[in-house]
């Protein structure tokens, strides 16, 4: 009988003591341990973060029942027990009673636990530090401290950057704590899915080492290729049953859907929410993209116009230089993983992309629904009709989709951003097209604007903005575009398309066949 999967469920004790299928990371989690003291983790959200955290406090407490099996089994002093603070902030109900006050509730409750009283008016530094000194003299043990996502009361804030600043300098009162406590702590693991307020919010904790892009935490949380192939072996015949796939193919569909996150440009590894989810339901969608929306991430791309994504380069720095009253898209969108490191060049510069196709397509998906202001995202019906209309070489039908794209944008908006409305829903819905039909959409230093190819037939096409369908043309012809497809034996259909930004469509088109397929 199958290991029932553990979907959502972040608590290592829960998935071992209830029979859930847990992937072995003790090995990588015990390097980790053996290596250093004190550490910070940036991850995407739901990736295993707190599964790590939860199965490093069952380390620490000796659990050793637990880990029946696995690989640390034999390769640890259970008997060498630590006292544990596990502190999550994205459940301490901050939102209801202010940050400070939850810090304080959340203090007393695991004081409580280990019979530890503090003050009345003690503040939460005062409190902080008295909980790791008397839980280090009360067991003779220093302690383990665990925080996980650390950075929740700021993302949860950035439409309220006021909030975010109050809560900012809660959290570096209190994590000021930690450096003069370094006596009482056994090992430090602190998670978050960004860095944008690492500085700012562990300024005085300088020796807090980063394991964000270091090699040796590449593969600490997400599935690896090896680890997909083996622990997912027994649910794979139901999924290629359903799917009408060999395994070959259904492991291939899996890489390019799921695969593709790294942070060292050697280790790539799956998602394990949408590895998970896909086996549960054994079908492919966007399981990830789905559980959570990216809307403060939208708004930082809409206020830089900044909508192309694949093969961008950005300097290590980068990723640590955040303001919160100004936040750098770019560096957000790796931490959050919409982007990720597909190269790193001799000049330390790396080079960004989408993970996978899971990614991509939701993420395109939910930038043309938006900025077409559509409530929900409806990219996906708009660009199949236009690879159906292409596929029937339906010239007409391709026009009328191209016209419906600019239909519910608001005319106020659509006047003050004419241009950058135009160029960016053109290139998101044909890069979007590559998904289905192999359309290339080049930048504007590139030379064609898009190429469609479909079974039949090559499609060139030429955009313009406030001229005129034949110059479009004239600029296909007269840089002779067509003629890098020469020994392509389809016909090249070269199509001009002018778009008005004063009626808010396409006005004129014209078309005709390459000299070389008339």
């Amino acid at each position: 009988m199958l290991q029932k999967l553990p979907v959502g469920i972040q608590t290592f004790e829960e998935i071992i003591g209830k029979d859930y299928l847990y992937i072995d990371k003790t090995e990588a989690i015990h390097r980790l341990i053996a290596s250093g003291k004190y550490y910070f983790l940036s991850r995407p959200r739901r990736f295993g973060k707190s599964l790590t955290l939860s199965t490093l406090n069952a380390i620490f407490s000796g659990k050793r029942d637990l880990f029946k099996g696995l690989w640390i089994e034999n390769q640890w002093d259970w008997d060498n027990k630590h006292p544990v603070v596990h502190l999550s902030f994205s459940s301490i109900g901050y939102r209801e009673i202010g940050l400070e006050q939850a810090i304080r509730q959340e203090l007393n409750k695991i004081g409580a636990i280990g019979g530890i009283t503090f003050p009345q008016q003690a503040s939460i530094a005062l409190m902080f530090r008295q909980l790791l000194e008397q839980l280090a003299r009360q067991h003779g043990k220093k302690v383990v401290l665990l925080i996980d996502e650390y950075d929740k009361p700021l993302i949860d804030y950035l439409d309220d950057i006021p909030q975010a600043r109050t809560n900012q300098q809660v959290m570096k009162t209190f994590y000021s704590v930690i450096k003069d406590s370094d006596p009482y702590l056994e090992f430090l693991l602190i998670t978050g899915v960004s860095k944008f307020s690492k500085v700012s919010v562990f300024s005085d904790l300088n020796n807090l080492y980063d394991l964000t892009l270091d090699h040796k935490a590449a593969t600490l949380v997400g599935y690896t290729q090896a680890e997909l192939e083996h622990y997912f072996a027994p649910y794979f015949p139901a999924a290629e049953q359903r799917l009408k796939l060999s395994r070959a193919e259904l492991l291939e569909k899996l890489r390019r859907w799921y695969n593709g996150y790294s942070w060292d440009n050697e280790n790539f590894v799956y998602n394990p929410y949408s590895i998970l989810s896909f086996f549960s339901a054994n079908a492919f969608r966007n399981f990830w993209f789905e559980s959570g929306t990216p809307t403060f991430l939208i708004k930082l791309m809409r206020r830089d116009w900044l909508y192309q994504f694949d093969n961008l380069e950005l300097s290590e720095r980068a990723f640590s230089s955040y303001d919160i009253e100004y936040l750098e898209t770019l560096p957000i969108l790796f931490q959050t993983g919409y982007l990720t490191i597909k190269g790193i060049d001799e000049h330390n510069l790396y080079r960004l992309d989408y993970p996978n196709a899971e990614v991509k397509e939701a993420l395109l998906e939910y930038m043309i629904s938006n900025l077409r202001h559509e409530q929900t995202a409806l990219g996906t019906p708009l660009v199949v009709h236009l690879h159906k209309a292409f596929q029937a070489n339906d010239l007409e039908q391709v026009i009328d989709i191209i016209k419906s794209i600019f239909k519910k944008i608001p005319s106020q908006i659509f006047i003050k951003e004419a241009e950058a409305y135009y160029h960016s829903l053109i290139y998101l819905v044909f890069f979007y097209l590559g998904q289905y039909t192999e359309a290339e959409v080049n930048d504007s230093t590139g030379r064609i604007d898009c190429v469609v190819k479909t079974p039949t037939h090559i499609y060139i096409i030429e955009f313009k903005l406030n001229k005129n369908a034949k110059t479009a043309l004239k600029q296909i012809k007269d840089k002779d575009y067509a003629g890098a497809y020469r020994t392509d034996p389809r016909p090249k259909v070269l199509l001009g398309i002018n778009f008005s930004s004063k009626a808010k469509t396409v006005d004129d088109w014209v078309t005709e066949l390459a000299a070389s397929s008339a």
